[in-house]
């Protein structure tokens, strides 16, 4: 470039400055507006924030920022949280404990007046400032929270009376293009992994028809990931790119699910030919299990084992598309025929269910951290207790619910207090951890952040929140010292087996796969028996989780000409000259399956196990309660770390604390989830090597 090249381009680029500042003074100018025609809108006495939404092109979120007026007054629903983990390895050796457990005395609870009810939050509230803890709900004390206590009319889970239909699947390797349908290995061209490419490709390799295509490697929607800010977003871009003969699928017969499902590892792609023949998903494997390399033929092998394995138990099982929906279905064809409940499975009042949702967490995931630990780990070990939400699903919250006020369980005698903790309830307790106390925390409290938790320890503390029975029953009887618990309301409900009979099976198949994989001689029908076996791990861990019917979201498509037909509660993610693109929530208020005292009932055992768990046939007791204080590193949902081995007993049983991994050298405390991942993947490989030698 000469210098007269370089004036000439100095003088176009401020001539690019003076229509940037230009666009944005009409940017500033045409937002001016459209905020005001809003707060015009919101003075109409029927005005919804869901309706303006999409035609501001904001989120009702952001219309409420605008107009309080039109924020409901529903109760908060929260997104899903991160999948748990467990583990279904074989057992490793460990040495003697220093000490042996005193077994839990008896438990008793004393009753406090309730609380002023805390105003009932809603997701379109503001979120509180990051230091101050959320409040949770309360249920109103007045005749308004007694109404609370029934089912929702005409909405019951009931045994279907069809079979599934499956599904014609291929397995695809997006990196090399590797192609199995059946017993068929094909090799494709992909060109630049777009959906339009996949499914060209496919199509014509597969002319008979393909109804789902299952990603084992590539993970083609992360190929734009540089372009974008967050994963997401560039998984949304893959999705809603523009796919020549093919649009966003809008759902078929039994089968509701319809647009895309942006998730930034394991997303759904839903598409139909224009001519609205044909319905393809494009899905992860990585729903079902991990994959480490495997080919998309292992993959199909499992998945053909996992079905056959079923069908043992369910004669017309059927693999659906997510191991969350195949639990689910699985479920239903265990409700029973006769009996109390053969007409099926009310689901509570959506008061309650919003409640739960709001109050009960999944997974305990915390982090000690010095000074609570020395800057210097003398070791670290990891436990992970296998296949462990099986172990809680024998008893399950059934009928119509009490509510137990503080007056009420006052009135109880103690025996029936100590009957109460120890059946299905859902307590909102005001806790203080005594004076003396120096082990980690036992109760989950709300903190800072939406759904986050933590787990006050400090002696002394005192705060509100709402716990299962499990850790209200723990807390009260723990090997170390009782804590305080005043009852302030709860939620109590019969004692039943839902989700025994499902579990049993799963469980049996789980053992069966488990066998196959350690005793097959085939490396690759012994890798594929190991992950059909985890998959079964996720139809039971994903079916819990489908039982609590967090809202998911779900985006889609709808032409600029049509906008009065986006969903009223949508929020527009993006538009172009034809089309406007949104997402939703989906799945709450209408669910038949909508059970979240399942879920919450089983995480709420399973988060106390990992504090204290009787091994009945040993007379030993496994946990963290049964540690030596300060030897606590982390929680990890179904993971234990400690700077100490132990000598827990393990039969490779559901809920059995398994050692995974073992650093026998000093390490730095982690401080931060990507170090203790770090220091957890580099304990497994010391205990696999370790193992080998």
């Amino acid at each position: 470039m000469d210098a007269q090249s370089y004036n000439a381009a100095l003088t176009e680029l401020r001539t690019v400055r003076d229509e940037i500042k230009k666009a944005r003074a009409a940017l500033t100018k045409l937002e001016a507006n459209r905020d005001q025609r809003i707060t015009q809108l919101a003075t109409y006495a029927k005005a919804k924030a869901e309706r303006i939404a999409p035609a501001a092109g904001l989120s009702v979120t952001d219309i409420v920022a605008l107009a309080p007026a039109l924020a409901p007054d529903s109760l908060a629903s929260d997104p899903a949280p991160p999948a748990p983990t467990d583990t279904g390895e074989p057992p490793a050796s460990s040495t003697e404990p220093e000490h042996a457990p005193q077994p839990p005395t008896t438990p008793t609870a004393t009753a406090a007046a309730p609380q002023p009810p805390a105003p009932a939050s809603s997701d379109l509230t503001t979120a509180p400032p990051k230091q101050q803890p959320r409040t949770l709900p309360s249920i109103p004390e007045d005749s308004t929270g007694d109404a609370w206590f029934t089912h929702t009319r005409g909405l019951a889970s009931q045994r279907p009376n069809f079979t599934q239909q499956a599904r014609s699947t291929v397995f695809l390797d997006t990196s090399t293009g590797t192609l199995v349908h059946r017993n068929q290995t094909h090799r494709l061209d992909l060109g630049s992994q777009s959906v339009a490419n996949i499914l060209t490709a496919v199509s014509h390799t597969v002319p008979e028809g393909v109804e789902r295509i299952y990603i084992t490697a590539g993970d083609p929607w992360h190929r734009d990931a540089d372009r974008y800010p967050y994963l997401r977003d560039a998984v949304a871009a893959w999705l809603n790119a523009p796919t020549p003969g093919w649009r966003t699928d809008t759902g078929r017969g039994r089968d509701r699910m319809a647009g895309h499902f942006v998730h930034a590892r394991n997303p759904v792609g839903r598409y139909q030919r224009d001519n609205g023949e044909d319905h393809v998903e494009i899905r992860s494997v990585g729903e079902w299990f991990d994959l480490d390399g495997d080919a998309p033929a292992t993959v199909r092998d499992a998945f053909v084992l996992l079905w056959q394995a079923l069908r043992r138990h369910w004669n017309d099982a059927v693999l659906m598309g997510s191991p969350s929906q195949t639990g689910r279905d699985l479920w239903t064809r265990t409700i029973p025929q006769r009996g109390q409940y053969a007409d099926g499975f009310p689901v509570l009042s959506e008061e309650l269910r919003g409640l739960l949702h709001a109050t009960a967490g999944q997974g305990r995931n915390e982090l000690i951290t010095p000074p609570q630990l020395p800057e210097q780990l003398p070791q670290l070990t990891e436990y992970d207790r296998t296949f462990a939400y099986a172990k809680h699903t024998w008893k399950s919250p059934v009928g119509t619910p009490r509510r137990v006020t503080a007056a009420t369980i006052a009135s109880w005698p103690e025996t029936e207090r100590v009957r109460a903790l120890y059946g299905c309830g859902h307590w909102q307790v005001r806790v203080t951890v005594p004076d003396t106390w120096n082990h980690v925390g036992i109760l989950p409290a709300p903190a800072p952040g939406d759904r986050a938790w933590h787990y006050p320890a400090e002696p002394g503390t005192t705060f509100t929140t709402w716990a299962g029975g499990p850790e209200v029953h723990t807390a009260l009887t723990n090997p170390i010292q009782p804590w305080k618990i005043e009852i302030l309301d709860g939620i109590l409900w019969d004692n039943g087996k839902p989700l025994d009979d499902w579990a049993k099976k799963l469980k049996e198949t789980w053992t069966n796969l488990s066998a196959q994989a350690h005793f097959q001689g085939n490396p690759q029908q012994a890798r594929a028996a190991h992950l059909a076996s985890r998959a079964v791990r996720s139809i039971l861990l994903y079916g819990i989780g489908s039982f609590a019917q967090r809202p998911r979201m779900v985006t889609g498509t709808t032409p600029r000409t049509a906008e009065r037909d986006v969903p009223p509660d949508a929020e527009i993610i993006g538009f172009n000259d034809e089309l406007i693109t949104w997402q939703r929530p989906t799945g709450f208020s209408r669910d038949p399956n909508a059970h979240p005292e399942w879920a919450a009932a089983i995480w709420s055992g399973a988060r106390a196990a990992l504090l204290t768990q009787r091994h009945r046939d040993e007379g030993t007791y496994a946990g963290a309660l049964h540690t030596p204080p300060g030897t606590v590193v982390a929680f990890r949902t179904d993971a234990l770390y400690l700077t100490q081995l132990q000598t827990w007993p393990y039969h490779s049983q559901p809920g059995d604390y398994l050692l995974r991994g073992h650093l026998t050298t000093p390490v730095p405390a982690p401080t931060t989830e990507e170090e203790l991942l770090t220091l957890r993947d580099a304990g497994r490989t010391a205990l696999t090597v370790g193992q080998e030698t």
